[in-house]
Parts: structure tokens; sequence; C-alpha cells
């Protein structure tokens, strides 16, 4: 299928030709048929032998119904533009050919309609005059009449070679359905209807509803008033909801596919029209069938920063436009450029902020958008709309390559200021370094390790390249003394007294650990390194299983030293710990997965 709006002045028979055209009535409402003036969206279809399904929105053509008519446009591709012979070209052509131009639309065909009460001659060069300088460029154009039927086959036959010219439309794409129409039908619950630009819609699906965030479920799909269990992009359809997020759609809101969209009330977008500087300061957004009132702040002269007063589901290169409503003319048409702009709190920063943004003009770049932000979640930049330019470094987050190699510079300058302001401190605590770095997850610094050779990290804290820290020499005279002691005795740890004679407090013990001096295997007990590698061989010649008692006579220590001591062996996979008090080195015994077998 395809879908194509119409456009045109009230009263240029845009309608009436949909009527000719497809059989159908495209008014809906009697107040439109009495009046013969359409006053709200349309949708009728036709069927071409050589284009398949083509469905139509028709729109109205009053100047005081452009928010209807962008409701209808805005989520559409293309387009049937109407001038009728006997009127030529008028306002509300112009204002729906800015219109098409500022949503950047490129295909379209020209219907010169009442041709059977005017030459169409003039208005087909002055029409065609005006749409070449649009973003429509060079268009087809067929004179037709509605009352006699000239002119109808070759309309068909340019709708056909327009529908071969739309490009294929991207049906694994994330949904986005914006709601033209929501209704109640009896029995069935809530109906939504809208042109489906991308993606596939089945009964069943959950999506999500944009406006709260609250989900529905897909009960029942319609495309051309036929019952359909999926409906594919590029499509009119009609969807039965029901659901938390069903109760109060309307018209503007979207339904998305859960968790692959962000939705925004800021956004820096490129300008295409009035420079920023002219814009009012309010103006109202339109984007899909939405339309929000938005504040503008001028960047440069292309740029601005959109204040939204309800948020959007917007991704970088979505195309809207600008209105002002009060002179009912089209302000800009706006390509996004950032939905999730930086805070602007410094003088200058919207300049700044302009230079910033000249480069990301054009389509969506990953490796542009990257390097702007430094960091970034991968989930996040799809639901920005941009793809991935890398892998990620850890778990989801992805980091520009110069942003990371200045993290890691400034996380190796940070474990060495550490060590220089803290000599006494066991490394420069994990949680410590992210808060320096400023990132947002503990497992970005671990990932930085990785990278960075002449860093380590044990037990939660980092130590820097210059090898273990330096005791200041009061503590290392201390410590050394107590090493002399511990290499005549090597399992007998000096008492408290001793301790606090020399002056060794917790701080420093552990400080003299971090400097590979001491191994600390509880509180208050310290061995010298190595010893516990040097425990496990003696224990080893032991008969198998052993008891505490045993292990201390074997050690020549006491049972203050012997019991922390056999607990440290036990952590570190050099004893088992088996039924009531008795242990055995790993060596000596079965191997490490029977080890369950033998405690039961």
């Amino acid at each position: 299928m395809r879908v194509v709006a119409t456009a045109g002045h009230v009263d240029h028979g845009k309608s009436a030709l949909l009527r000719a055209l497809t059989g159908m009535e495209p008014d809906r409402w009697a107040e439109e048929r009495r009046r013969g003036m359409t006053l709200d969206l349309g949708f009728v279809w036709t069927r071409l032998p050589d284009a398949g399904d083509i469905a139509f929105v028709d729109v109205p053509g009053h100047e005081r119904l452009v928010g209807n008519m962008l409701a209808g446009v805005g989520p559409v591709p293309a387009v049937v533009f109407v001038v009728a012979a006997d009127q030529g070209w008028q306002p509300q052509s112009e204002e729906h050919l800015a219109v098409l131009d500022a949503l950047g639309v490129r295909h379209g065909v020209l219907a010169v309609s009442r041709c059977d009460l005017a030459d169409p001659g003039t208005t087909r060069k002055q029409a065609l005059a005006r749409i070449a300088e649009s973003s429509l460029g060079d268009v087809d154009c067929v004179a037709v009449s509605s009352v006699t039927g000239q002119g109808l086959d070759e309309l068909r036959a340019a709708l056909a070679r327009l529908a071969h010219a739309l490009p294929a439309p991207d049906r694994t794409a994330d949904v986005r359905l914006w709601v033209d129409r929501a209704f109640t039908v009896r029995g069935r619950g809530t109906v939504v209807t809208g042109t489906l630009g991308a993606g596939a819609v089945r009964v069943g699906d959950h999506l999500h509803q944009a406006r709260s965030g609250k989900p529905v479920r897909v009960r029942g799909l319609e495309s051309l008033k036929e019952p359909r269990e999926e409906v594919g992009a590029v499509a009119r359809v009609a969807v039965n909801v029901t659901g938390p997020g069903s109760a109060d759609l309307r018209r503007g809101d979207a339904l998305l596919t859960p968790d692959r969209w962000l939705t925004t009330d800021q956004v820096d977008v490129a300008l295409r029209g009035d420079s920023a500087r002219e814009l009012p300061r309010e103006l109202t957004l339109h984007a899909g069938s939405a339309a929000v009132p938005v504040t503008v702040r001028p960047l440069g002269d292309d740029t601005a920063r959109l204040r939204l007063a309800a948020p959007l589901p917007l991704r970088v290169a979505d195309v809207a436009l600008l209105r002002d409503p009060g002179r009912h003319r089209v302000a800009a048409g706006i390509t996004v450029l950032d939905v999730r702009p930086p805070r602007l709190t410094r003088r200058g920063a919207a300049a700044a902020r302009a230079a910033d943004l000249r480069c990301a003009s054009g389509p969506a770049d990953g490796a542009a958008e990257l390097r702007r932000r430094g960091l970034v979640r991968r989930q996040e930049l799809l639901a920005m709309g941009v793809l991935p330019p890398s892998e990620a470094v850890a778990g989801d987050w992805l980091a520009d390559p110069a942003h990371w190699a200045d993290l890691r510079e400034r996380l190796r300058r940070a474990v060495d200021d550490h060590a220089e302001r803290h000599p006494l401190e066991p490394g420069m605590p994990l949680e410590a370094a992210r808060q320096v770095l400023g990132l947002p997850d503990r497992s970005l610094v671990e990932a930085l390790l990785t990278s960075e050779p002449g860093l380590r990290h044990s037990d939660g804290r980092l130590y820097g390249g210059q090898g273990r820290p330096a005791l200041p020499p009061p503590v290392a005279a201390a410590v050394d003394a107590v090493r002399a002691d511990l290499a005549r005795t090597p399992f007998r740890a000096p008492e408290a007294d001793r301790l606090a004679e020399l002056g060794l407090t917790p701080k420093l013990l552990a400080a003299a650990e971090a400097a590979g001096a001491l191994l600390r295997i509880g509180e208050g007990i310290v061995l010298l390194p190595g010893a516990d590698a040097r425990a496990a061989d003696i224990l080893a010649r032991l008969e198998q299983p052993f008891s505490a008692s045993e292990a201390r006579r074997a050690l020549d220590t006491t049972r203050r030293v012997a019991i922390p001591l056999l607990e440290h062996l036990d952590r570190h996979g050099r004893t088992v710990r088996l039924e009531g008090a008795l242990r055995r080195c790993r060596a000596a015994g079965p191997t490490p997965d029977q080890d369950g077998a033998d405690a039961g």
C-alpha cells in the first residue's frame, strides 16, 4: 500500500476528485456534506492495476483548519496537490505548499481540477512554477474534471508512477504510529487510526502510549476496512487497543514500540525558513499528528532550542515545522539535531552550541553523536535514532575513543595524586575514582583499568603504576621491627600491646599491607607476606584431615592466630573445612568439585 495526502486551497475540488477516483465518500460528517466543505480528515482508497492499493488522506483547505490539515499530512510521504483551473493559485495553495516544503515532502502530483470550467493552461504554468521552487521540485501535472471524468485515467497513471517512485519502507523499524483519530466502538473499546510510516504492528503486540508511558495491547487490526493479523508500513491502519494507556488516547498521541523511544520536552533543531533571531518567541510545533506550543531560543542564525509544552517521541533527523497560528503562516521547517541537548548555563554557551551543531545538520551520524557526548548508553543512542558506531566498552556503555583515552590518562593521574596525598591509605577507592572522573557507572572505571596496564585493582581499590606505595620513614621503621619479630617466629603474630608500642594503628597496618610489607589475616593480626602459602605447605604434610589444634601445634602458634589463619586459607581455597572442626588441604584430598559430597 501507498499513502498519499491531498493539499490545496479550500473549494478547489479535492474531495470531489477523490470521490471520482475511488467511488468513496471522504467527508465523514453530515455537516461537511451539507456545507460542501471538508472540516476534518477523510480517508478513502482505491486499487490501481500497476501500483496496488493507494490510500488517500483528504485534508481541509480552509485557513482556520490548517491544524487539521497538518495532522493528516505530517506522517504521509506523498501528496496530490489540487489547484482549480477556474481560480488559479490561491492563499491556501501557498500555505499548503509552505507546509509541504517545510516538511521536506519530495513526492507529488499536480492535479489541475475543474478543467471543464476553464482552460487549465495558465493555472498549470503558474502552479508548476511555484511547486518547482519547493521540496517537491518537478512533478507530473494532469488536468482533470471530477464532473466529466476527463483526465482521471491520466491521473491514475501518474499516481502509479508516483507509487513506484516512493522509497521502500523499513518494516523492521521501531513503531511510532501517530494517532489522527481516536474513538470508541461498542463491544470493542478504543480504536485509533493513523498512517504507519515504518515498522509493523501485529495482533497481540504490546505498545506504549507516548504521552503517559502507559502500556496498551493490540486487540485487533484493520487496514482498508479489512481485518488483519499484521499490518506493515506504509499503511493506513485502525488499531483496536486495550489496557491502561487506551482510556485517554487522542489525536496527536503516538503508539510506540516499548523501550525503544525517548520522549523529550527540549530539542535542538536546524531551521529552514526564517532566521532563528527573527522567529517569534512562542510558536506551535507540528510533528506527526501532534501540535505542541513551544518556546524558541535562538542559538545561531539557523539553529534554535525548542522547549515543548508537552514531551513528544522525537528522534535525531526527524522533520517537522514551526507555525505561527496568529499570523496563519509557516515560520520554518525544522530538522531535529539533538533530543538530549546539554544545559546552557554560561555566558556564550548558546553561540558555542550553535558552532557545535553546524557539523550535525546532515543524517544522524553515530560517530559524531558519540564524539559530542563522550559517553552514552547504546540503547539510548538507538532511541535517539542514531546507529551505534562501535562496540560497548562496558555493559551497554559506548565511549568516544578520544574521550576514553582522556579518561584513562585522568584516572592514572588521579590514582597517583591520591597515593601522594594519602600515603597511608591502601590505594584509591573505586567509588572515589568514579566521582573524580564524573562517571555514571563504576563498571566504566573497571573497564578503564583493563586498558591501562599501569594501574591495578584489588579489593575495591586502585594502585598506580609507580608500584606499591612507599611508607613514611617512621612507619617503615615500625613495620621493619614487626618483620624482624616475624622472621624469628613466622606464625606468632605480634600482640596488640606490641603493635601499640610501635605505634601501628589499624590504618597504618592497612597501609603496610598495601605497600606489600605485611599480610593481614584478621583484625589486628599480621604476618609476613607469603606466610599463608608457607602455612599451607606445612599443613599439607599433616595426616588429612586435621583439627585446629593439630594445625596450631604444627605452625607453632597460638589459637588467636591459628583460627584466623585457617579461615584465611579457607577463603583463598588452600584448605577446605569439613564436618565438625576438621579441615584438609586441597592438594591432599579430592578435587574441589567433590567438596559438597565430602561435606554431606
